[in-house]
């Protein structure tokens, strides 16, 4: 099978497409042909050894010291199902899935061994591109929002990256829950954040983050500009920060009114957000690049922090 190679960490033309044998799906995963595979700012850190403050050292002794263990990246991802692997019930060979591949990855690949407890039917009504795009910063977005803030009719929101992966998802969801949303991005997105349901557009060129007066019952950072001592500042009295890209220190200082750390991945929630999809109250925001040779042109365009929505990329697509 084809599948993009990152070697070591570096730029973006690091990657390398390159023939590889199949995956075998171990017990409890299924083998998936890759329709569709999203392309992450977590992807785009891996790729380039490029982790938030603090986490450098640690970081590599985990994914590895030169580059990453798991030379082929890719998490998030729609297709359909292949072969099963032993203990695997409820899912059978034809079936269209999607799902989050955890850290054995994997996605940027004609074929990837996914665990199924991270994997659910895709509906008919939601495309593999749709799929694949929601799920990264759908599922981060609905964990901080819903889970860990308890969101809540009324309640003002200030989103801060307001038109990425996160931020877009985090706007949807926040108003789906009844809240008054504040968006922060370019001036170029306000129009697009606006239709996603935000109240009120910041200009960020114009406007920093920090400048804005508040008081807001929960403020999500979603691009990692924002510190601890300015997010609470920006806080009503029982306001809640949630620092979605946080350094080692703010996380391991994420308790009280400071929230921070990984967001999980269950079924459970990737189907709530593909159902939401399906009925039209989610937008996936989601553009389409080509195949696996269009890797190192998604990565530059992370890279330069200014990326709209989701990017996809087409495993089985020749380029």
């Amino acid at each position: 099978m084809r599948a993009a190679v990152v070697p070591g960490y570096g730029p973006p033309d690091r990657v390398v497409i390159v023939e590889r044998p199949t995956p075998q799906p171990r017990r409890g995963e299924v083998l998936v042909r890759v329709a569709a595979a999203a392309v992450t700012s977590a992807d785009a850190r891996l790729r380039a050894g490029r982790f938030p403050q603090g986490f450098g050292i640690l970081a590599r002794l985990g994914v590895g010291l030169r580059g990453p263990r798991r030379a082929v990246l890719g998490a998030a991802l729609s297709g359909t199902i292949e072969r099963v692997g032993p203990g695997v019930v409820g899912f059978a060979v034809g079936d269209d899935v999607a799902g989050m591949s955890g850290t054995r990855m994997g996605a940027h690949a004609e074929l990837a061994a996914v665990p199924v407890t991270s994997l659910v039917h895709k509906p008919a009504a939601v495309s593999h591109p749709e799929a694949a795009g929601v799920l990264f910063g759908g599922t981060t977005a609905l964990y901080f929002l819903r889970d860990r803030a308890g969101i809540r009719q009324g309640q003002a929101v200030l989103v801060n990256g307001a038109s990425g992966a996160v931020g877009s998802s985090a706007v949807q969801l926040a108003k789906l829950a009844g809240a008054e949303v504040t968006a922060v991005t370019s001036s170029r997105n306000a129009d697009l954040v606006s239709r996603l349901g935000a109240d009120h557009v910041v200009d960020h060129t114009s406007t920093p983050v920090t400048a804005l007066p508040g008081p807001y019952d929960v403020v999500l950072d979603a691009v990692g500009n924002v510190s601890r001592t300015d997010g609470l500042r920006l806080l009503a009295p029982d306001g809640l920060l949630i620092l979605a890209v946080a350094s080692l220190l703010d996380t391991l200082r994420a308790r009280g009114r400071v929230i921070a750390g990984p967001a999980p991945e269950r079924a459970e929630d990737i189907a709530h957000l593909l159902e939401l999809t399906a009925s039209g109250r989610l937008e996936p925001l989601t553009e389409v690049l080509g195949g696996l040779d269009s890797l190192p042109e998604a990565y530059r365009r992370i890279d330069t922090g200014h990326k709209v929505g989701n990017i996809v990329v087409l495993p089985g697509v020749p380029d």
